[in-house]
């Protein structure tokens, strides 16, 4: 896959003060009265709580680069606005006033992340099914107004989608032996990848994906665990659904995600075998990187290479 590059890597990465984020945000919210939180921790952007309600989210210009974008994630969110059973944050309002401050006002989402909530059992399985329940949501809008945007990479046919999921198991057999890591599968990931690659039908369904709705991304209600929304849709792409149903690595919890969208409509045989394809991908990122999970992906990879 083709490697991030950033723009403007020089560019200094300052923090606005209170002064300057309540001036920005008033433009939009003129009732905006304080700034409560500075979040620092989602990388490309950085976001200033106001009032515990809304959210000032900016681009580090340092960390500039062309998959992210504040306003690609304008168009989106606008396009999922008033979508019936899904919860996106909501835009107040955009701005790009100086070259080095970009910015987008927009709803809090409530509740914490699912990587924070520690949830188990049947509580975290119901989660992973709204999840599942939204992400068809997502998936099911017009791409009209996306595609003619022209702030959406990806893949525009099936040949650009197997050449995606190709180089996603090239890069995972790179992580294996280049990193060193505890290799405990009998297949090499290369072996399996070439396996799997033949069984990737012609057929494919191209939308706009969130790109990563994973623990990070997907919110609950830390006293009951329900699902309270989806955020961040800054690195969207066009590619085959199944690149954001298979962003949690454990089989269980996957398994979830697909139940929940299967709620939505029965998916066809072409479907179901990309899906195939992909749990085998974060099988192989399971068993390379989370020792915990190496038993369950395991049995997981062995029926599905016995089912091919």
């Amino acid at each position: 896959m083709p490697k991030d590059y950033y723009v403007q890597p020089e560019d200094p990465d300052s923090v606005l003060s209170a002064e300057q984020v309540l001036a920005l945000a008033r433009q939009h919210l003129p009732s905006a009265k304080a700034v409560t939180a500075v979040d620092e921790t989602g990388g490309e952007a950085r976001t200033y709580s106001i009032d515990d309600a809304y959210i000032l989210k900016t681009q580090r210009p340092h960390k500039l680069r062309p998959r992210t974008s504040l306003k690609k994630e304008v168009v989106f969110l606008q396009q999922l606005e008033g979508v019936e059973g899904l919860t996106v944050p909501r835009v107040i309002g955009y701005g790009h006033p100086e070259p080095l401050i970009e910015y987008t006002l927009m709803t809090r989402m409530p509740g914490i992340a699912f990587r924070n909530a520690k949830l188990a059992g049947d509580t975290r399985r119901q989660a992973l099914m709204g999840l599942g329940r939204m992400l068809r949501r997502v998936h099911g809008i017009l791409q009209e107004k996306l595609r003619d945007s022209n702030l959406f990479f990806g893949d525009q046919s099936g040949v650009d989608f197997i050449w995606r999921m190709g180089s996603v198991f090239d890069d995972l057999a790179e992580l294996v032996h280049r990193d060193g890591k505890n290799w405990t599968y009998p297949l090499a990931p290369e072996v399996i990848g070439r396996r799997l690659m033949h069984t990737l039908p012609a057929k494919k369904v191209i939308v706009a994906l969130h790109s990563n709705p994973g623990p990070e991304h997907t919110f609950v209600d830390p006293a009951t665990g329900t699902l309270t929304g989806i955020i961040d849709f800054g690195d969207a792409y066009f590619s085959h659904p199944i690149n954001d149903l298979r962003r949690y690595r454990a089989p269980a919890d996957r398994a979830a995600v697909l139940a929940g969208y299967l709620e939505g409509g029965a998916l066809d045989d072409d479907f179901m075998a990309t899906w195939r394809v992909a749990c085998a991908q974060s099988d192989i990122t399971a068993i390379a990187l989370s020792p915990e999970l190496q038993a369950d992906a395991a049995a997981e990879l062995d029926q599905i290479l016995s089912d091919i």
